[in-house]
């Protein structure tokens, strides 16, 4: 599903190269939920990013489902974004104005989903993540730290992507929260067959996923 070969990012900084990410490489099939922990500035959400088509690498490829995004246009990035990654941010990033249904209806419009199918879909997801009918009208600043990152959850599904990117998505949450919403993660993975990939600094929590990574110096490693 997703294949990473000799990938690399350098950063002009002051006059000199830095090695933001160096000579990675990934290979994860379908499902797969593994994590990424490493100090900060180590590299994660520059991989991230890259693994998302927010940034291009130096050197080096990513392939999802047979396709190298390295060689894509602006323009083919931004629609292999909305149709095949998710992404789950630690500040949720939701609409204010938005009630949660409308939050993770949101993306589905961005790619033509009627709107009858964008409602069903949304209402179905919120509900995996364990909303009640008058919960998905609330609007963020009526929900709590941990109901805001379900919908983000939720949101990061609507597509029904291959790949989700997390960064950091338990940062701004109580460690009881952090774990429900992990756990959420895994069972979505799973039931979904989506491929997740997360940044963590929690080690008790990365070690519960199918496999974890290591980077450091813009280093992978088991």
């Amino acid at each position: 599903m997703l294949k990473v070969k000799k990938l690399s990012k350098v950063y002009k900084s002051g006059g000199r190269d830095v090695q933001a990410i160096d000579n990675v490489n990934l290979e994860l099939s379908e499902g797969r939920f593994v994590s990424i922990i490493g100090r900060s500035g180590s590299g994660k959400s520059t991989l991230l990013n890259l693994l998302g088509g927010l940034d291009k690498p130096t050197t080096g490829e990513i392939i999802v489902d047979g396709i190298d995004i390295t060689n894509m246009s602006d323009h083919a990035l931004i629609s292999y974004r909305g149709q095949k990654i998710g992404f789950i941010f630690q500040s949720y990033n939701l609409v204010p104005n938005l009630s949660a249904v409308e939050n993770v209806m949101l993306p589905m419009e961005f790619i033509g989903v009627p709107k009858s199918e964008r409602y069903t879909r949304a209402i179905n997801l919120l509900e995996q993540v364990g909303f009640t009918n008058e919960e998905i009208k609330r609007k963020p600043s009526r929900l709590s730290g941990g109901q805001q990152q379900r919908v983000a959850i939720a949101r990061a599904l609507a597509n029904k992507p291959k790949l989700i990117l997390a960064d950091e998505p338990t940062g701004n949450l109580d460690s009881h929260t952090g774990k429900i919403i992990f756990e959420l993660l895994k069972k979505l993975s799973k039931s979904q067959k989506t491929t997740i990939i997360v940044v963590t600094h929690d080690l008790e929590i990365a070690q519960k996923t199918d496999q974890t990574y290591n980077l450091k110096d813009g280093k992978l490693k088991k």
